[in-house]
This record gives C-alpha cells, structure tokens and sequence, in this order.
C-alpha cells in the first residue's frame, strides 16, 4: 500500500490524508518543545501517551455532549479526526496563576484566580503566540460575535469536566489550552473541540505534594517527562500500572 499523503508537520504531530473524504490521520510524535520550539528533544513513548490520553478526553467530552473532531483511536500512535477548519486561536482557561500568567501579573504560582479565567492567543510561531482580545479576533474576523459566545461556553465545559475527572485522581488541574475547529454540514457549521487534550496542553500538579505532572517537567527540567504523563494515564486508567508504553514510533500505510 501507498504510505498516505501528508497535509502538515507540527511540532508534536504529524498530519496525513484519512482513509474517507473529510477525514484526516492525526500521528502523534515523540518530539518535545518548549519556550516557542527554542528548547527541543525527543522523549521516548511521550506521543504513545497522548493519544491515548487525548482519546480519553475526547471519548469524555462527547459523552457529556461536548463536540469534537475525534472519531476514533487507530493504533498506538494514530488516530483518525475530522477534518475542519481551525480558528486561528488557542484558548486558554486558567484556574490558577501560573507560568506567563504569574510572570505578567507578578501573582505567585499556584494562587487559585477568583473564578476561571479565558484568554486567547493569535496562533502564530513567528509571533509567539500573542495574547488578543476579542476585539482584534471581530476586527480580523477570525470569529463572529457568535462563534465567541460558543467558545466561551465550550471552553468552560471543558474546564467543568477536565477538572471534576482530574480531581477525581488526585490532580488539580491548573490550565489548559485548547483548539477550536468549523465542522460543515451542507450550509451549516458547529464548532467543536480540536487538536489535542494532553499532559502537553495542561498544567496538572498532584493535589497533596504540588508535584508537576506536565510539560513544565520539560520545561524546567524537572525530571522524566514519560513518568509524568504514565503517572497520569495510570491514575485516570489509561494505561495499566507497570505497564511502559510502546516507544518506537511506527506509521501504519
């Protein structure tokens, strides 16, 4: 068989061509970044670990009624999506002061904020992914007025549920971005969730110890990023206890 198109390489994933029209094959990678890909390696099994966390999530959401464009896990590395429009925005829910968010206000780490609060950022590497309000999003027509109230809400569903299942397994969950794609149907779009939910998108500490169980482990070297993100898949059930993941990666034609 012909190995299958590719349509984009990103920095954690790699995106081919789907088996039907309107589908696409999400390829996890092992392939680690940080501070806008200045600091770069490749974590054995790391990508194994979130596809199977992000079908987690994404099997969660729906089940509680939140749209996304999984369809189904294919393998240990892959899985298949929709395929949709991006809106060029990551949209950030925090719920406690961390990272940037600390750094820019002068807040200490881990001061739980008043209420959970939405930001968004202008995809764009080459920019640094800048934070924009609403009214730069209307003016450049990245989303309608309508479209916004909807990622609002999305955004804060998904926070209701990343939070009340991380809880439940000892993690507080303290940020997290995500992706907003356009699903057509005929002359009707909805939005629904995109991309990834991972270790890679979240910022998860232990309830009791504060212990990093996130891509700040990478970040600030604070050890194996690939026992961090086992912990969690252990702890939410994903993956079995003593169980290591399939570490080399391996493209099905």
């Amino acid at each position: 068989m012909a190995r299958r198109k590719k349509i984009y390489e990103g920095k954690a994933k790699t995106l081919y061509e789907g088996p039907e029209p309107g589908t696409i094959v999400q390829y996890f990678k092992d392939d680690a970044t940080a501070f806008n890909a200045e600091k770069k390696d490749v974590i054995e099994g790391k990508g194994v670990l979130n596809n199977m966390l992000s079908e987690y999530f994404m099997l969660g959401l729906a089940n509680v009624g939140v749209p996304t464009h999984f369809l189904k896990r294919l393998n240990m590395r892959e899985q298949l999506v929709r395929s949709c429009e991006i809106i060029p925005l990551e949209v950030i829910v925090r719920n406690y002061a961390a990272g940037s968010m600390a750094k820019r206000m002068g807040i200490e780490e881990g001061t739980q904020l008043p209420r959970p609060i939405v930001e968004y950022s202008y995809k764009d590497d080459a920019l640094g992914d800048p934070l924009v309000p609403e009214e730069y999003i209307a003016a450049f027509g990245w989303a309608s007025q309508q479209d916004m109230d909807d990622i609002l809400s999305i955004a804060l569903r998904v926070n209701d549920f990343l939070s009340g299942v991380m809880y439940g397994v000892g993690i507080k969950l303290i940020d997290f971005k995500i992706e907003i794609g356009r699903v057509f149907e005929g002359d009707f779009q909805r939005l629904v969730v995109a991309d990834e939910i991972s270790p890679d998108s979240c910022r998860l500490w232990d309830i009791e110890t504060g212990e990093k169980l996130d891509k700040d482990v990478f970040r600030r070297d604070l050890g194996s990023l690939t026992d961090a993100y086992t912990e969690v898949a252990t702890r939410l059930g994903v993956m079995p206890k003593g169980q290591p993941p399939v570490s080399k990666p391996t493209l099905i034609n």
